[in-house]
């Protein structure tokens, strides 16, 4: 299909008067047609204006028809084909199989979350029936259950520009919870997002949804998604992306009139601990995985381990030559724009120019500017330099990592009790390592909002299990995960409903238990029908 280069707003294009714009190749550095014309203040109102209106239909429609809308729109994903992967490769550099991945996990997500609202049980349903002849004082009935916030404003991610983006999980996880969404495109594959697009809105009207619904917005700069959040209808917010914007994002949602929340995912250096066993046993498979790891999508990953933790010992001289010896030998890599690029040289750069920080390895073939390119790097340092210096703990967002080697366990530890908020932490330890390690795990817990043993953190399942967040600064709200199906929750407020008839109670709620649901009823799970007193 041809790409027209327009907003999609509340199922019409939108107006071809704004700035252009176009995608460009980072491999090659050329541009890509069509241009794409920026949304207006006055159209970025209007689709939030019919988003608010469209909710009154969304947030009460059952949950058959809003997994028959999320099963709807990962078949049209599907059916873009190939057109769909050659677009997002040229707009981003990244690999086709990389992408077909990547597609599957997004139409993976839009039906795992069909699955959740089909069955119904997220809504956390409670009754607590009436005790009209308890004393001192009678009951009232309650019941309470979980409802959909509202319009959702939701950020593209560079590094995803099918699983964090037009369709991804912050998209799949509100329309799920009944919240209309309003997508801001990123400018680095605004032809990927358009056709995603298009391809919601064909089913948004094959299942009878307003179109309002589902709208996407092209634009740059701050001006436009500053307005997004600061717009009355705007009910929550989903981002992905640099720390600097997401806080930004967060501020002007704190400085409203009525303050609204921001799901951010921000920052994270998902720090990797090597204990004394494991670099015996396995230094160069450690040293091999963890090169994958950190340069997993040129490194451009949220989970990519920027830190790594030794303890200095026999063993700690052979892991480090032979991690030095992988990177050498490691391909450079296209990284998504020459934005990006550049802030990773940049941040890079801060961590090695820091007194008593040694390189200790770089890919022998460099980068080249003109095709994106970085080559992956490798610095070491000590803890007590790393503990009297917060710059080495400054997010290089590419492929590179730092190994702070500690004297002791004892410093280890204090190195992990000084970390900030982590999306992740992981630790490679035998048996005895990890039987020795409570001090440092529990550290690490208090930091982190997934813990790894043995393992690495690339690569998020999405799973019911699955937790993707973590304090801040990784992200805005550490009770929340953005991957996984309790990502619906973010979207969603409880709601208690005192003295209802029968007949005016959301069917979740209803004595009769019509969609079968698993609910607390006094206290007790039961799926049995609920008899007043």
């Amino acid at each position: 299909m041809s790409l027209h280069g327009l907003s999609l707003l509340a199922g019409q294009t939108g107006q071809p008067g704004g700035k252009r714009f176009r995608a460009a190749n980072p491999a090659t550095g050329q541009s890509i047609e069509p241009d794409f014309h920026e949304a207006s203040l006055a159209e970025a109102s209007a689709a939030l204006e019919a988003a608010a209106i469209a909710f009154a239909d969304t947030r009460v429609r059952s949950g058959a028809d809003r997994a028959r809308l999320l099963e709807t729109m990962a078949t049209e994903i599907e059916a873009l084909g190939d057109e769909l992967l050659q677009r997002a490769q040229a707009e981003t550099g990244l690999p086709l199989a990389r992408l077909t991945g990547e597609r599957g996990r997004t139409c993976g997500q839009l039906r795992l979350f069909a699955q959740v609202v089909r069955e119904g049980s997220w809504v956390d349903a409670r009754i607590d029936p009436a005790q009209p002849a308890r004393q001192p004082l009678p009951r009232a009935d309650l019941r309470r259950m979980l409802v959909a916030l509202g319009p959702v404003v939701v950020f593209g991610s560079s590094n995803f520009p099918l699983a964090f983006s037009a369709a991804g999980g912050d998209t799949a996880s509100a329309l799920a919870a009944g919240c209309p969404v309003v997508v801001k495109a990123h400018r680095a594959h605004p032809g990927t997002a358009e056709l995603v697009a298009t391809a919601l809105q064909r089913a948004i009207s094959a299942c009878g949804f307003p179109p309002a619904t589902y709208s996407l917005i092209h634009g740059g700069g701050s001006t436009l998604g500053i307005a997004l959040v600061k717009h009355p209808a705007t009910a929550a917010v989903g981002f992905t992306g640099s720390h600097a914007a997401g806080r930004a994002l967060f501020d002007a949602a704190a400085a409203r009139p009525h303050p609204i929340p921001v799901f951010a995912e921000m920052s994270s250096l998902n720090p990797l601990f090597v204990l004394p066993g494991a670099q015996a046993e396995r230094a160069a498979a450690i040293a091999q995985g963890l090169l994958g790891s950190f340069t997993l999508g040129v490194g451009q990953f949220c989970t990519k381990p920027g830190l790594v933790f030794v303890t200095r010992g026999a063993d700690t001289d052979a892991f480090l030559q032979k991690l030095a010896e992988v990177v050498r030998a490691a391909p450079c890599g296209t990284m998504l724009t020459s934005g990006i690029r550049e802030a990773f040289l940049e941040n890079r750069n801060r961590v090695t120019a820091v007194a008593d920080v040694r390189v200790l390895a770089t890919g022998s073939a460099p980068g080249r500017p003109e095709r994106t390119e970085a080559e992956p790097s490798v610095a070491t340092t000590s803890a007590r330099t790393f503990l009297a210096n917060p710059v080495l703990a400054t997010e290089a967002f590419g492929p590179f990592t730092l190994v702070v080697v500690a004297e002791d366990a004892a410093e280890l530890v204090a190195c992990a009790q000084a970390l900030e908020g982590q999306l992740t932490a992981t630790v490679h330890g035998d048996a005895d390592d990890l039987e020795a390690s409570g001090a440092l795990l529990d550290a690490l817990e208090r930091v982190a909002g997934r813990v790894v043993i043995n393992g690495f953190p690339t690569g998020v399942e999405v799973c019911p299990a699955m937790n993707h967040g973590g304090p801040y600064p990784a992200t805005t709200d550490v009770r929340f995960t953005s991957v996984g199906t309790a990502a619906i929750l973010r979207f969603a407020r409880p709601v208690c409903f005192q003295g209802y008839p029968d007949s005016l109670l959301p069917s979740a709620l209803q004595d009769a238990n019509p969609l079968g649901l698993l609910r607390m009823v006094d206290g007790k799970p039961s799926r049995d029908p609920v008899t007043r007193g």
